[in-house]
């Protein structure tokens, strides 16, 4: 056998093995993961924005389903991918709560009478100074 081939050893001569099925084979990180963190990431880039957080809304929902299948994944021999999985959980739940809070503050601010009477008198007052 040629080097490449034999499995690793430790200091006591045994062989090591990763979480692979196989001898050798290293283990795959778990792709609901991956697209969990990335998810996770968009979402909260979205909502950050204001502009999007309709998007980042249910781009962070979509996160949180994948990165609870990712964990679930995780678990499985050969394949890795926890941290991986938590971090995508943590920032597209992150995003909801943001996204939700958000929403809810808008949707507040919409239905109090004063504040919208309030904006609208200023959006007036500059379109008279516009067309002075």
């Amino acid at each position: 056998m040629t080097a490449s081939s034999e499995p690793a050893r430790s200091g006591g001569g045994t062989p090591t093995r990763t979480r692979g099925d196989r001898p050798g084979t290293a283990a795959k990180t778990s792709a609901a993961a991956t697209f969990a963190l990335v998810f996770g990431v968009s979402a909260l880039i979205c909502v950050l924005t204001a502009i999007l957080a309709w998007a980042g809304l249910i781009l962070g929902i979509i996160g949180v389903i994948l990165g609870i299948v990712g964990l679930k994944m995780a678990r499985r021999p050969g394949v890795t991918g926890r941290g991986v999985a938590i971090g995508g959980l943590v920032l597209s739940a992150l995003a909801v709560l943001i996204g939700l809070a958000l929403a809810a503050g808008i949707t507040t601010f919409i239905n109090n009478e004063g504040a919208v009477d309030r904006i609208q008198q200023q959006v007036d007052d500059l379109r008279d100074k516009l067309d002075d």
